[in-house]
């Protein structure tokens, strides 16, 4: 299994594999540093008054889309970091409410998603079954908000959204573009926002998707430990945890172990039979028998003749493909495979979320991800709709729903494979209060749920076991966008926001 085909977010596989193919054209960060200098000022903070209907009741709020710059050691400006915060008004005499940070991934995502399609107080619909570019990108109140017990503060990344360089690209590579400084940054601007807003005394969550996921541990390890700000909890949304559990080679197990779970869990989804009391049964035949006769190879050929048919019983495949495969369920085959015959190709995020496949017969995947094609236009034109017309922050700058430039210049060689596990457990151990809540959909196949589960197996109990816990809830990667995982996900963060 090769690093891509466990895409890590929004873009490490799809994005990458098309943009190679027509490269995009780079934004501000290719500029030239004389050329930057000439870029105007991003315009002031602006705020605009909002209400919803939350549970019977008027939730006002306000909105505000702003900016923090960035500095080097020398006092110079080297980038524009814009969120997006809302905010409610506490009762008079009541305490500071709890503010949470949230990030996705990429490397080279906006916080649209997380906004847009999960927590927010505005939402459109994206990423499921039928849903098309085209179709309208206008907001109504998100039910799934998390608004009512908690501010939130959505961060664009260098070089996503709106938020920009103000250096070179040599300088923009070794100062966003790479795991450790991008951790740095991203912590510093949290940092930033909490003086800026007088919200030190706050209680803080970090909430990460996917390469988000990643940023999550290692930032809370980072603002714990070098820059004095503890987080009461963190939220990891399908997150790309533990990139080293795909560098095994044929000798391991594991990477199959993996991917067999999220696979059959889509072959239940189309027969209406996937409940978790079923997935459960699905990892105890992985942790057990699947692994072991893997190990055995072919020195137990009536256990991989076994493991063979069952695997296609599970799966709903083919047997003579999955005897072809040795049982081993490569993740590009299979999402060509399974929905051949209709002429479609299902997405790494959700396999049960298609597209038409334009190029049938090539011997390999020619076109984008069904769920990465349908998703940037309406949440670019919704997110920009808002921020420039409701919010009335003016520019003409262009907006990064997902940006292939970021990706391409992201340094994957230097940090990234050991992944965030040991942050977590560092940050886990040094606050014996903080929570952590790691939340999956069953179908993804990019993050696969069985990876945060095989890596949460192996922490030490540190106090409570369950302090650090793995939900699943149907849907893929973007599994929010369901409403009734939606509803799922907003109770269970809610219930570990009330333990502080």
């Amino acid at each position: 299994m090769t690093f891509g085909s466990l895409a890590p977010a929004l873009l490490f596989l799809a994005l990458t594999a098309s943009a190679q193919e027509h490269p995009a054209p780079k934004p501000d960060a290719a500029k030239p540093a004389a050329e930057k200098e000439k870029l105007p000022p991003l315009p002031a903070d602006a705020h605009v008054e909002q209400t919803m209907q939350m549970n019977g009741k008027t939730l006002r709020y306000m909105a505000t889309v702003g900016t923090i710059t960035l500095h080097d050691d020398q006092g110079k400006a080297t980038g524009d970091v814009v969120y997006t915060a809302y905010t409610v008004e506490p009762e008079k005499g009541a305490p500071a409410r709890p503010v949470t940070f949230a990030f996705n991934g990429g490397p080279g995502a906006s916080s649209v998603y997380l906004n847009l399609g999960a927590i927010g107080p505005k939402h459109i619909r994206f990423a499921n079954e039928g849903d098309s570019p085209s179709d309208p990108a206008a907001l109504t109140d998100n039910p799934g908000t998390w608004l009512d017990f908690t501010d939130l503060v959505f961060i664009d990344p260098i070089g996503t959204g709106f938020s920009r360089t103000l250096v070179d690209e040599a300088e923009t590579k070794k100062l966003f573009y790479a795991p450790t400084p991008d951790i740095q940054y991203l912590s510093l601007v949290v940092y930033d926002w909490l003086i800026k807003n007088d919200r030190l005394l706050s209680k803080k969550y970090l909430v990460g998707e996917s390469y988000g996921g990643y940023r999550g541990p290692r930032m809370t390890h980072y603002l714990q430990s070098e820059l004095g700000v503890a987080m009461n909890g963190v939220v990891l949304v399908s997150p790309y945890l533990n990139p080293g559990l795909d560098d095994y080679g044929d000798l391991s197990p594991i990477p199959w172990m993996v991917t067999l779970p999220p696979i059959v869990a889509s072959n239940l989804e189309r027969q209406h039979k996937l409940t978790p009391e079923a997935m459960a049964d699905v990892i105890a035949y992985t942790r057990g028998e699947y692994a072991t006769t893997l190990l055995k190879g072919r020195s137990d050929p009536t256990a991989t003749d076994r493991m063979i048919a069952h695997v296609a019983e599970l799966t709903g495949l083919d047997p003579t493909y999955v005897r072809y495969a040795g049982g081993r369920l490569d993740v590009g085959s299979y999402l060509r495979e399974v929905h051949r015959r209709e002429g479609k190709i299902g997405s790494v995020y959700d396999s049960n979320v298609t597209g038409y496949d334009p190029f049938p017969y090539a011997p390999d995947q020619q076109t984008n991800d069904p769920i990465l094609e349908s998703i940037i236009a309406p949440t670019t034109t919704a997110m920009v709709d808002f921020t420039t017309r409701v919010v009335g922050w003016k520019t003409t700058n262009r907006y990064y729903a997902l940006s292939g430039t970021v990706n391409q210049m992201w340094d994957r060689q230097t940090d990234l494979r050991k992944g965030a596990v040991a942050d977590l457990r560092e940050a886990v151990a040094a606050d014996p209060k903080m929570q952590v809540l790691i939340v999956h959909g069953w179908n993804d196949l990019s993050c696969p749920f069985m990876g945060s589960i095989l890596s949460v197996d192996q922490m030490p109990v540190m106090g409570d076991a369950g302090r650090v816990s793995v939900h699943e809830y149907n849907g893929g990667h973007m599994f929010y966008t369901r409403p009734d995982s939606q509803s799922l996900l907003r109770k269970d963060v809610q219930e570990m926001y009330a333990k502080h």
